[in-house]
């Protein structure tokens, strides 16, 4: 997805935020009370050191010693109090603004149709869900306090410089707006040599994970210098970029102490002179010594703080982007209301459903295409009717599975379920009544047991043992360690490919569905296994509207009709005898599959 790189006030993206940070506002209250008055405390300090020096060592008399020491003890618990509360709501508000964010925008990602998935990559989608909401979660507590207690902090110790004596502080203030501009110019330096070596450092992490996970392609295709070549050469450049990086700081850090030091000799000149014409005590000059060592370092860390605020913008917009993306499939707000939502559904209001579909004069064309798939297109397909759809690769075959499922709507005319518009029903009212079983099977964590109930939450070990057998994966199950309590890995990874689309038939089954859906679900399977399934699938779409995506066309000889697609349109449809008869492109592509399997059956011997 293409980023939005148009520059915008700073308070517009936290405005974006502000529903997610509202509830939450005490907390945050609370924790930036107590990090000012932390900040206050820290910089009454120094008044101590001034108080000993005056009192004790220069007045030579403890009285008062017991006082001084009750005071400064009491103050050290109150800080330790303070502190840990504003570090303690700090992590709260941090950790709930997180949880609610990818809450948010985990439970958006559901509601979103198949078009956003299809044009955005997983590790787009997974930085939106998990980097950029990390980061908002940090910058709202965190980055907050920062700027808080420096904030406070510097603020607090001007006001007692100014106190004390202000002679010396207008001297000091004369640092201040130096300070602030040379700090954040090289921060500016910084903060872009950063971002670099954190490009730099994905790229060479990606290259890594690629390695590992290719390490097959990379042998067959015999490219290892190659790639050794393009991970060198990323490897240089972040070295080269670091070293930059490490050089710039170098001067920074520098530069601060340099204008710590600044600071101190133009107290230690004037706060001498001072001192000298009896002007001033020794405790004074110390607390000003002490307050010109350590002004640096807040000026420092609220230019820091802004930075980051600035940055974090980035990845508001990006989450923002997320949450305002409208699905282009969804159910209207009448139908909402009378069948409920995806996640609150009204299933006593749900009609069952039959499995009668009509295609009512279709027009449709993808969401980023330009040339209409379907034209005017009619089909009526009765309760328990088997359609086939068979094609070259990247034909379009899909087209009529993802209209029939609601994945798309069509551009123009209907898609009647049991006679009435789709749209008239909830979407979660159809997919509940629909088996899908992809060509790429997909199996979640856990075990055979779990991913199985997926179908069917309700379902009992029998009920799960008579789908196995069904699609003949009983054996596969029962060869396992712990049977149905077997892990499968993740995806699947502990199956095979065969192993994995067997359970993805039981679980598709398992759920009963009204109307099925086998996407290239067998090509996937080695001959021997298709065997196995194809009377169990025969047994199983009795009875059901099916719709079957075929690569292999001798699975299909027998379906009621035959969908002949070209080009992403569909050019023949008819029996799988009648298709024959015509000599047109469906025999075609059946006598040429044929001779394929016929040479390769030679080839073996």
């Amino acid at each position: 997805m293409k980023e939005d790189n148009r520059v915008r006030h700073p308070l517009f993206g936290f405005l974006k935020i502000r529903p997610y940070v509202r509830a939450y506002r005490r907390t945050i209250l609370t924790m930036v009370l107590c990090g000012a008055f932390v900040s206050m405390i820290d910089a009454v300090y120094p008044l101590f050191n001034r108080y000993a020096l005056d009192h004790f060592v220069a007045g030579k008399t403890t009285d008062t010693m017991l006082q001084f020491v009750l005071l400064y003890v009491l103050v050290l618990m109150v800080q330790v109090v303070t502190n840990f509360t504003s570090t303690y709501f700090s992590g709260k508000v941090e950790m709930s603004v997180d949880r609610d964010l990818r809450d948010a925008s985990f439970k958006h990602l559901q509601e979103l149709s198949f078009s956003y998935f299809n044009q955005n990559n997983v590790g787009y989608i997974h930085a939106r869900v998990m980097s950029d909401t990390g980061k908002i979660g940090e910058m709202t507590a965190w980055r907050l306090m920062d700027l808080v207690w420096n904030g406070s902090y510097l603020i607090f110790m001007m006001i007692l410089m100014l106190v004390i004596n202000r002679r010396l502080f207008l001297w000091l203030l004369i640092l201040v707006p130096i300070d602030f501009f040379l700090i954040w110019l090289f921060q500016k330096k910084l903060i872009v040599l950063n971002r670099k070596i954190r490009e730099l450092n994905s790229r060479i992490t990606g290259n890594f994970n690629e390695g590992i996970t290719g390490a097959r392609s990379i042998k067959t295709l015999v490219v290892e210098k190659r790639m050794q070549e393009d991970f060198e050469q990323d490897s240089e450049e972040m070295r080269r970029v670091s070293v930059g990086a490490g050089h710039f700081s170098a001067m920074f850090i520098s530069l601060v102490t340099l204008m710590g030091s600044t600071a101190l000799a133009l107290v230690l000149w004037k706060g001498g002179q001072i001192t000298m014409d009896g002007v001033i005590r020794i405790g004074t000059l110390s607390v000003f010594m002490s307050y010109a060592l350590s002004m640096i370092d807040p000026i420092q860390q609220i230019v820091v703080t802004i930075s980051h605020l600035i940055g974090i913008q980035v990845n508001i917009e990006r989450f923002s982007r997320l949450m305002e993306e409208k699905p282009d499939v969804a159910d209207s707000p009448e139908v909402l209301a009378r069948y409920g939502d995806i996640f609150h559904p009204k299933k006593e209001n749900w009609e069952p459903i039959h499995g009668d579909i009509e295609f009512d004069h279709v027009d449709f064309r993808y969401p980023d295409g330009e040339e209409y798939v379907l034209k005017d297109f009619c089909l009526k397909v009765p309760q328990g009717t088997n359609v086939a759809i068979v094609g070259e690769t990247g034909a379009g075959k899909s087209t009529l599975v993802n209209l029939v499922c609601r994945f798309y709507e069509p551009t123009r005319g209907r898609v009647l379920i049991d006679g009435r518009d789709a749209r008239e029903r909830s979407l979660l009212w159809l997919h509940s009544s629909i088996g899908y079983v992809l060509q790429t099977p997909h199996l979640f964590s856990g075990t055979v047991r779990d991913n199985l109930r997926y179908g069917n939450p309700d379902a009992d070990d029998d009920e799960i043992w008579k789908a196995l057998k069904l699609v003949s994966a009983e054996d596969v199950v029962r060869k396992m360690d712990k049977g149905l309590d077997s892990e499968v890995g993740e995806g699947g990874d502990l199956l095979s490919t065969g192993e994995k689309q067997l359970l993805s038939f039981a679980r598709a089954l398992l759920a009963d569905p009204k109307i099925l859906v086998l996407d290239e679900a067998t090509s996937s399977i080695d001959l021997m296994t298709e065997h196995k399934i194809q009377d169990a699938i025969r047994t199983v779409i009795a009875g059901r509207t099916s719709f079957v995506v075929a690569h292999r066309l001798s699975t299909i000889v027998g379906a009621d009709v035959i969908l002949a697609v070209k080009d992403g349109k569909i050019v023949e449809q008819g029996t799988h005898h009648e298709l024959m008869q015509r000599h047109g492109y469906y025999y075609e592509l059946y006598t040429r599959q044929y001779a394929d399997m016929a040479a390769d059956l030679a080839a073996g011997g």
